[in-house]
Parts: C-alpha cells; structure tokens; sequence
C-alpha cells in the first residue's frame, strides 16, 4: 500500500471519529460538547448526559459502526468474488433468508424477541449454504450463484408473506426489523457480531492475493495456482458472515454491501487489499451519518436508518446500471 493510500485511509479514520462527535450530541435530547464530555468522564452534575450517552448513544454508534463495517466488506467481497458490480449481500439471498427466520420464530414463539438476532443469523448462514449447493449442482459458474441467489430470495419473500398473513400479530415486531433500525441496541448484543466481522475482515485482508487472482478469471486464477472453487466458496462464507453479523443486530440494512465498495473504489482504486481495508470504514461512515440523519432531520420523529439508506443507494443502484447498461451498448 502507497503513501496516497495510508493518506485517504488517515482521512476515513478521522471522517469517522469525527462523525462520533454529532452522534453523541444530537438526538431527542439534545446535548452540549461540554454535556458530552461530562457524561464521558461520569463528572458529578452530568448524570442525564451520562446516563443518555452510556444507555443510548454509544450502543448506537458501536453499532452503525459495526453494521455499516459489516456489510461493505461483505459487499466488497461478493462483488470481486462473483465478478458483479452489482453483487452484494441482498443479492444471493442473505437477507430473505434472514428475514424468514426472524418470522418464522415470531410465528413459532412469539414472544422470542430475544432469540430474533440468532435466528437471523442462522437463516442467513442456511441461505448461503442453500445456495452454494444449489450453484454447485447446476454448473458451479459464478452467475449461477447469482440466479440461486435470486431464485432463494424471491421463495423466501413469498414465504414471509404467506406467514404473515396467517399470523398478522408478527408483522407489528418484523416491520421494524424488516426497514432496518438501531433503535434499542444493546452493546453485549454486538460482542459476537464485531468479533465475527473482524476475524473475516482481517481473514479477506490476508488472502487479498489470491483473492485478486480471482478477478482475473477462473482461467488465469487456476493457472496461477488457485483452487479457485474452493477459494470462491471460502470467500462466500466469509461474506455471508459478515452480512449475517449486521443483520443479526441491525435489521435488514441494505444497499451498504452495495454503495460502500463502489465508493471505496472511486476513493482509493481496486487493490484488493487496500478496498477490504477501507471499505469497513467508509461503510462504518455511511450508516452513522444515515443514522444520524433519520433521528434529526424530522425530529422529535425517528426514520429507520433501513429507509435513509434506501434514499441513497436506490438512486446509485439506478445510476450502476444505466452505467452498466450504456458501457454494453457502447
């Protein structure tokens, strides 16, 4: 990694750090720096701001951190792996298969709130699994992963609808799941997760050599040395991990996995390397400013971060693929 490299990646870093600073003051309740700087230290006369930023607001951000983290180097991985620009966790099924866990044991125990984050991650964990046995049967082909995906996500749409018109009382506690929301998250829900995203992470990182041959072709991987079926499948695991990390906690958060890699490309280029190292940033950015955004902007109303992210990444994914469109015609 260049010197312009560790330059851009400062620069994330400190974008981050500083998107901390409104996070922790704004709100329903609004805080002062100084409010926020006594409640940090636990100084006597700031046990509102204390209590606001330790109960509240610092999950809050952990989180967004975590999810947005999460979510762009499952995305960035999935589009190097599957070789789309338009790959990215919703796509080869992680997030219908998340959601119809989560109802499927709402449907089961309804009162199981608490169960919620680890059904998520096993019906994200069985999806990926569906899929690669199913790609592996039909040809084994990189866009076959894609249309298993496709066809896995739209079965398992169909289903949470059917259940959700036999048990409407479900869809009162899947809704907010469903949009994506970090309202309410609790930091010891997040230990796990943030282990999980940063053992991938750093695993990605690690192999970003062979992982870049795979961009190259299968072709030109193999004659490299690359077992690249098995590397592809390794790599799939590590993305859906990722994904079902995020979602564990976060609720179906999309268009991160997708818009996150894209900008972390047009920032710092297509090194393997370097894009699963930035990209955990510039995604952590994104969903604390989307965050942010949902709980300011109409206050004292609260958007889920699920729907301030769908505003932006809608219009990106239209402009993907007017541009992807227009470079076939050409």
């Amino acid at each position: 990694m260049n010197r312009t490299f560790k330059l851009k990646f400062t620069v994330l870093v400190f974008l981050l750090v500083f998107s901390a600073v409104p996070s922790l003051m704004l709100g329903s309740a609004d805080l002062t720096f100084s409010e926020v700087i006594g409640g940090l230290l636990r100084r006597d006369g700031y046990q509102t701001a204390e209590i606001i930023l330790y109960s509240i607001r610092i999950p809050r951000f952990i989180a967004a951190v975590t999810a947005g983290a999460g979510l762009a180097v499952s995305g960035a991985i999935l589009q190097t792996v599957i070789g789309n620009e338009l790959a990215s966790p919703s796509t080869i099924g992680v997030n219908a298969g998340a959601g119809l866990a989560v109802i499927i044991c709402l449907s089961i125990i309804p009162t199981a709130v608490k169960l919620l984050p680890a059904a998520a991650f096993i019906g994200a964990l069985i999806t990926v699994i569906t899929v690669l046995t199913i790609a592996r049967a039909a040809g084994r082909g990189k866009s076959t992963i894609i249309l298993a995906g496709i066809a896995c996500t739209t079965l398992f749409q169909a289903a949470i609808s059917f259940l959700s018109i036999l048990d409407s009382d479900v869809m009162s506690i899947y809704s907010s799941f469903s949009v994506g929301s970090l309202s309410g998250v609790r930091t010891e829900r997040m230990i796990i997760p943030l282990v999980l995203i940063i053992t991938c992470t750093v695993a990605g990182i690690c192999m970003s050599g062979r992982i870049a041959a795979l961009s190259l072709g299968d072709a030109v991987a193999s004659s490299l040395g690359v077992r690249v079926r098995k590397l592809r499948i390794f790599c799939l695991i590590l993305a859906s991990i990722c994904a079902a990390s995020a979602i564990s906690f976060a609720g179906l958060l999309g268009f991160v996995g997708l818009v996150a890699p894209h900008m972390t490309r047009k920032l710092v280029g297509s090194d393997i390397k370097a894009l699963l190292s930035a990209s955990p940033v510039l995604g952590a950015i994104l969903v604390t400013l989307s965050d942010l955004a949902g709980r300011t902007v109409f206050s004292p109303s609260e958007i889920p971060v699920g729907i301030v992210m769908a505003f932006i990444g809608a219009p990106f994914f239209f402009i993907l693929i007017l541009r992807k469109g227009g470079s076939k015609s050409a």
